[in-house]
């Protein structure tokens, strides 16, 4: 079943931190939300939309804010043809399953509806849906191949363990795969057959920052980050995760080319011959973060995110990226330039997946 996730009230709408957490919490307790809808305070269209949504065959979970909570239990009620009643202090349908404070879980027809409130300042309650274990992702890092062919060489593996697969490109050579098991289907065996024939390129993770944390945990070492374009993303992606701390111990945004040399040492004949942008100004920020914080590995970008600053030889959306790992004695280093599309914050977004990738694939034995 699909994971149908309504919000109700102006603050889902306009207060973006909140609905962000409220789906995070969400996706972690019982997994992927397939769509979301949102609906204002007094929309009056929303009645309709009820009766469509409780007829069909999905998990439903509908956030309400407390002032929106007892309205939405009526209209439920008028499409059910149930009437609320008195528990704990607040009013549910008579016909819930199960209710714990603001939260209640309901049946109607083939659909399981989750109803709750919650406002800015408190903690969103345990979800009453409950995971179904029919879903996994992979994540699969392959420059050499697209989209297509890939999927031509899981869908044989998928057609044997009874799952369905859909393919996601987030940059050139990153994919994420959904897996959704049918009726006898098996992910776990699939997922194994995918690695053998893959090799080195699959990681069965849905979250790949976590992943890398794990890791570089397990092996006791750190990273550190130079950033530039990218104003601290690159270290906001790592330190939003759970156990961060374990392997970062800073990173140096160095915006402008004084921070550059001041913090990171570097040379200031290569600012003036190359400009900040370019691949001997990438490669010194990254050997500098690296002797500024003797990590195990260093990720370092600048760039032109725009939307200005570009010039006919390096126009927007040029970046250079530089990963250095210190491991088994000896220093590995590659960098890339990359030509990319978008608006600002996109281009920032993908300098930002491209380095993580780029860290990933330089030490492929500690990741893969």
């Amino acid at each position: 079943m699909k994971l149908h996730l309504l919000f109700i009230g102006n603050t889902f709408i306009y207060n973006k931190p909140f609905q962000e957490y409220i789906i995070r919490k969400i996706e972690q307790q019982v997994g992927f939300v397939s769509s979301i809808t949102y609906f204002k305070e007094k929309d009056n269209t929303l009645f309709l939309y009820l009766e469509q949504e409780l007829n069909t065959a999905n998990k439903i979970i509908i956030v309400t804010t407390k002032q929106t909570f007892t309205t939405v239990g009526k209209l439920i009620c008028t499409v059910t043809s149930d009437n609320q009643i008195l528990k704990g202090n607040i009013l549910i349908p008579s016909k819930s399953i199960e209710h714990k404070g603001g939260n209640y879980l309901l049946n109607y027809k083939k659909s399981i509806i989750n109803v709750l409130h919650i406002n800015e300042t408190q903690k969103i309650p345990d979800i009453l849906v409950h995971y179904d274990g029919s879903n996994g992702s992979i994540q699969i890092f392959d420059e050499n191949i697209d989209k297509e062919s890939l999927f031509h060489i899981l869908n044989p593996m998928a057609k044997t363990y009874d799952v369905s697969i859909e393919l996601v490109s987030i940059i050139d050579g990153w994919f994420v795969v959904d897996i959704t098991g049918k009726k006898y289907g098996n992910i776990s065996k699939f997922i194994n057959a995918v690695k053998k024939v893959l090799e080195d390129k699959v990681i069965n993770s849905s979250n790949i920052v976590k992943h890398i944390i794990e890791k570089l945990t397990q092996l006791n070492r750190k990273v550190s980050f130079a950033e530039s374009c990218t104003g601290g993303l690159l270290s906001y992606y790592f330190t939003k995760e759970n156990g961060a701390s374990n392997i970062l111990d800073g990173s140096l945004v160095t915006y402008s080319n004084e921070f550059k040399e001041n913090w990171l040492g570097v040379s200031e004949e290569a600012l003036n011959r190359y400009g900040a942008v370019s691949h001997s100004v990438i490669k010194e920020m990254s050997e500098g973060a690296m002797n500024v914080s003797n990590a195990d590995y260093t990720l370092s970008i600048s760039g032109i995110a725009g939307d200005s600053g570009g010039t006919k030889e390096k126009p927007i959306g040029t970046v250079y990226i530089s990963v250095r790992a210190n491991i088994d004695e000896r220093i590995k280093h590659q960098e890339v330039k990359l030509l990319l599309q978008g608006d600002r914050n996109y281009v920032q977004e993908q300098s930002t997946l491209e380095a993580i990738r780029m860290l990933l694939l330089i030490d492929k034995k500690s990741f893969f």
